[in-house]
């Protein structure tokens, strides 16, 4: 995926009220930026560390520009708009990226499901022989060492998805949890067992009963953003 334009580094001041952060623009004035990333944000709001944010080219937004890239503190880059990740699979799945979801020509997103959700992708094939696959998408930015890791912070709603997913396969169906790793500095995913010990133990119970656990890492740079290559899963 290309940006339309590419970014502009700016340094952080401050990240708060969960949707906000303050810059230091290249001109040196400061800017309110807005973040479509209502998580922790673990390792990714370092102040006084370099972002990368995008000019809506919109003026009557209240905040015209979006922050979606932070660089850590070894200067590698993360995506943190989790609103990309969906974006993301789906062109991977499109483009044959993604091999264990190919052959799937049906693609929908956002559909009812289980207890009032709506499941991030839906892959259907004409073959009703061929049953049809459940996909919820996890963005992934915080890591520890060379290790992506999920959640970086307590989750009900991320554990509660793992159930509808393992609902999915009693039903007869296929299902997969697909963690976008929006970082290209890691090599391998496990779950964040010290941060949020009830998902982690939900997520090993679910690829027991049928669930797929994948994770893909990204190539990013402040012009594009593609999910790059399949990196191994540790479920315990």
């Amino acid at each position: 995926m290309h940006y339309s334009k590419p970014l502009l580094r700016v340094k952080l001041i401050r990240r708060y009220k969960r949707f906000l952060a303050d810059v230091v623009m290249p001109d040196g004035g400061e800017m309110t930026v807005h973040t479509a990333n209502t998580g922790s944000m673990r390792g990714c709001a370092t102040p006084d560390n370099y972002i990368w944010i995008r000019d809506s080219e919109n003026d009557k937004r209240k905040y015209r520009y979006s922050w979606e890239i932070s660089e850590a503190d070894d200067n590698a880059l993360i995506g943190v708009n989790t609103g990309l990740a969906n974006r993301l699979v789906v062109e991977g799945i499109e483009q044959g990226v993604i091999t264990e979801l190919a052959h799937y020509p049906v693609i929908r997103t956002e559909v009812p499901y289980g207890a009032g959700s709506r499941v991030d992708i839906l892959l259907q094939h004409p073959d009703k022989r061929v049953p049809d696959c459940y996909v919820e998408v996890k963005n992934v930015t915080a890591r520890q060492e060379d290790t992506a890791i999920f959640p970086d912070a307590v989750t009900a709603r991320g554990t509660k998805h793992l159930m509808e997913l393992v609902n999915m396969v009693r039903a007869g169906h296929r299902a997969v949890i697909f963690f976008c790793v929006q970082r290209s500095d890691v090599n391998r995913f496990r779950a964040a067992h010290e941060i949020d010990p009830i998902y982690a133990e939900t997520l090993v119970f679910a690829v027991e009963h049928g669930v797929e656990a994948l994770a893909y890492s990204v190539n990013i740079s402040p012009w594009q953003i593609d999910l790059s290559q399949a990196i191994p899963v540790k479920i315990v």
